[in-house]
């Protein structure tokens, strides 16, 4: 492993990638139960034990001796980056999708709104049907999405009920 590699840690998809290898993975296997790797021999085990090398799964010992790297997975656990909390209406969505309904009402009207924005020009009168297809974007109940807007006012339906608008802003 290069001087580099090792000051600025191990990288998960070097250890994926080196663990996806059948070889390293037998390698890796026989290093960490301390016995020589049956079947590698020559090159194909040079390149196995560089691979495991490089990615920082094992080490050489002070007697050339190879064996498994007792931080690497701790190292690598450590560098993975904190989740930030959300705040508004990304608390509810994931993915793109809704992940749950927000029980308070000014938070739920808030979700639905932005939805609404997100999705239909104000005035726009569309089918129930063309109304579905869009909501089904952010869930697969699009008949419950559609209820809660016309129930919160941002999605409106024509007197006839043929059709729905968003009703323009004030």
């Amino acid at each position: 492993m290069t001087r580099e590699t090792r000051q600025s840690g191990p990288h998960w998809r070097r250890v994926m990638a080196a663990l996806a290898n059948r070889d390293a993975r037998t390698a890796y296997a026989q290093i960490v139960l301390g016995a020589a790797p049956p079947g590698l021999t020559g090159q194909r085990r040079d390149r196995a034990i560089t691979a495991l090398l490089d990615a920082g799964l094992v080490e050489r010992t002070a007697g050339n001796e190879l064996e498994a790297s007792e931080s690497i997975f701790r190292d690598l656990l450590t560098q993975q980056p904190k989740r930030q909390p959300q705040t508004g209406v990304a608390r509810f969505m994931r993915l793109g999708r809704i992940d749950r309904y927000p029980a308070n009402q000014a938070e739920r009207r808030e979700l639905l709104a932005w939805i609404a924005e997100e999705t239909f020009e104000p005035g726009e009168e569309l089918t129930e049907r063309k109304v579905n297809e869009r909501l089904l974007s952010y869930t697969d109940d699009v008949v419950l999405l559609r209820r809660y807007m016309i129930d919160f006012g941002v999605l409106e339906r024509t007197p006839s009920g043929s059709s729905y608008f968003r009703p323009k802003d004030e």
